[in-house]
């Protein structure tokens, strides 16, 4: 309620200045006829007037002058004026006019006011038709301005049915086109209608200057009130055919604030789903053969999005993780490629990139813009030609391969409308060897990198076979190897002790005595065998002064794995024994508890020398 207080207290104020006004016209000009329409069927009321200027005075006139009320000119996001000749279907537009912020002396500060520059002088008795098209944001205050998810979204709009003008108006009349034809309420004034979805005021003759008769009106709009605080567009140049373009969005529902909790099950209920409020979705209308199309967040891919194209665009709906009601916020990324030869052009020894300004999404509101264009290393004489006034910067981004870094344009504005997505010109210098320097520095550094290579393997650098250090390598090459069989063998020896225990498990569960004992007489054989194999390596290790260190753990290692084939054999015996006996599971068990703990204990030891030796 404190932002429609302030407007009324505004309005009050100017119906105050306008009362008291009394200053001369700018000039002789008048007004014969005014039409006025205002689009509220999104969020961004969109205002396009006709005016038709006479110079009634007999002095030429070369500007022309533009009034808003103040608080609407505070929200002013874009003003476009052009001439026009012609009527009807003939009717067409011609070059865009200069128009700048004028101040007036003596004007009252709830006036705003805006010079427009003739294509040429008005004489006296002559006619000219001018288009004015305005739009303005955060005009359409949501009241309330807190909602529950089962209410509809009531937005208010303040304006006048009258013309606001320094100069007399013959005709005037004002159409405001809704989004729907559900009107809460709307002031009532003389020669005021509705039509459908459309309310009428006028026409209305013969007003004064500064004539204003204010208005609101109360309805309800389901538009999406996207509006994104923060949006930073990557435009990335590459003279190897192609432009990346990266979009970061921070948006937030600038709609009534949700009230309460929200329920997802409330929202999906059907037939009458809930939560009308919210938007579900945004389009995106991308260049025709854009590519490679990705739309995620911080979370990661977001499949929730649909893809068309044909020869004239290619359109992007995407969904958010989640509903988005008024005061909630998301943040997530687009990105799409574009063939270079559609956006690249050369003109009078320059390249230029022309290459939208604004965001594609459709009547989303930006209030901060931040344009980088990137463009290759190398890119010198760089200027920007805009169709409106931005904040130009320079940096400098390091990529992969760079030396000196590529130039970076950065363009910032805030307050940006659809109506702002227009071309822009990124003018620069670049010589085609330039596009040659990282292919250059790939080959250099294959190159770098292969030589030593080829000279190393090329190059014989053996030590003499009769020095002593080739004679110790070979005697350690031997330790090794001998080292190698005895982990070989003391790792046979561990896998029989393996199929031991495995036969102990089998007697348990079958109860087959004589399979086990056959079991046992295999890997008593097996092992002796292996302890056949190990005595020549064990003399060997000794007579190598270089083993000298590891003859010891080696030693050490044979003696515990017979330590463990022992108390292995004595646990063999002692089960089979009992089963031959008739003794109950527990009995067993109680027998071969204290022979079984240190079996796992000298297990363990084994397998800390086996590690120890592997490390050498």
């Amino acid at each position: 309620m404190k932002k429609n207080s302030s407007v009324v207290v505004d309005l009050l104020l100017l119906l105050l200045a306008i009362t008291v006004l009394a200053t001369p016209a700018f000039s002789d000009l008048v007004l014969s006829k005014v039409e006025r329409r205002i689009d509220v069927t999104s969020q961004i009321a969109r205002v396009t007037k006709t005016l038709k200027v006479v110079n009634s005075g007999s002095e030429s006139v070369s500007e022309f002058t533009l009034t808003f009320p103040k608080f609407l000119s505070n929200n002013l996001a874009y003003l476009s004026v052009s001439h026009s000749e012609g009527k009807g279907k003939a009717k067409r537009s011609l070059a865009n006019l200069s128009v700048k912020e004028a101040h007036p002396k003596g004007m009252p500060d709830l006036i705003s006011f805006y010079s427009v520059s003739l294509p040429k002088p008005l004489s006296k008795g002559d006619t000219l038709t001018l288009e004015v098209v305005a739009a303005f944001t955060n005009v359409l205050q949501p009241f309330p301005e807190k909602i529950t998810q089962r209410d509809i979204h009531l937005v208010m709009l303040q304006e006048s049915a009258q013309y606001l003008s320094p100069y007399v108006v013959e005709s005037q009349s004002l159409s405001i086109k809704l989004p729907n034809a559900r009107i809460e309420s709307y002031t009532k004034l003389e020669n005021s209608k509705v039509q459908g979805s459309e309310i009428k005021y006028g026409p209305y003759k013969n007003l004064a200057q500064y004539s204003y008769a204010p208005i609101v009106v109360h309805f309800e709009s389901k538009a999406a009130f996207a509006v994104a605080e923060r949006l930073v567009r990557e435009i990335e140049v590459s003279h190897w055919g192609n432009v990346q373009v990266t979009e970061h969005y921070n948006l937030v529902h600038r709609g009534a604030q949700l009230k309460g909790e929200f329920s997802r099950l409330e929202y999906q209920d059907r037939p009458n789903p809930q939560g009308v409020s919210a938007f579900r979705h945004l389009l995106a209308r991308l260049p025709p053969r854009a590519h490679s199309i990705y739309y995620r967040d911080d979370i990661g891919n977001i499949s929730t999005s649909q893809m068309q194209s044909d020869s004239k665009k290619t359109e992007l709906l995407i969904e958010p993780r989640f509903p988005l009601f008024g005061g909630w916020k998301t943040f997530f990324t687009i990105g799409y490629g574009l063939p270079l030869s559609d956006f690249l052009f050369a003109s009078e020894g320059k390249r230029f990139l022309d290459i939208s300004f604004g965001s594609p999404m459709i009547d989303l509101v930006t209030e901060k813009l931040i344009v980088q264009v990137v463009l290759p290393e190398g890119s010198k004489d760089i200027s920007v030609t805009t169709p409106f006034a931005v904040k130009q910067s320079h940096e400098i981004k390091y990529s992969h391969l760079d030396i000196a870094g590529r130039p970076v344009v950065v363009l910032e504005k805030n307050n940006v409308v659809p109506d702002h997505n227009q071309k822009i010109q990124v003018y620069y210098k670049f010589s085609n060897i330039n596009l040659l320097s990282e292919p250059l520095m790939l080959i250099t550094g294959f190159f770098v990198l292969f030589i030593p290579c080829i000279i190393y393997t090329r190059a014989d650098f053996s030590i003499s076979k009769s020095s002593a250090a080739y004679l110790a390598k070979l005697q350690w090459d031997e330790v090794l190897a001998t080292l190698q069989e005895v982990q070989n063998i003391i790792q046979k020896c561990l896998a029989a002790h393996d199929k031991l225990e495995a036969s102990l498990r089998d007697l348990s569960r079958t109860g087959d005595i004589q399979t086990c004992k056959a079991a046992r007489k295999s890997t008593d054989s097996l092992l002796k065998d292996l302890s056949k194999e190990l005595r020549p390596l064990l003399a060997s290790l000794q007579s190598f002064p270089s083993a000298s260190q590891i003859s010891p753990k080696v030693e050490e290692l044979v003696a515990k794995e017979r330590e463990l084939q022992e108390k292995l054999m004595a646990k063999h015996t002692t089960v089979v024994e009992g089963y031959e006996k008739k003794s109950s599971g527990r009995d067993i068990e109680n027998r071969i508890a204290s022979q079984q703990q240190k079996i796992i204990a000298l297990r363990q030891e084994v397998d800390d020398l086996l590690e120890f030796i592997d490390e050498i």
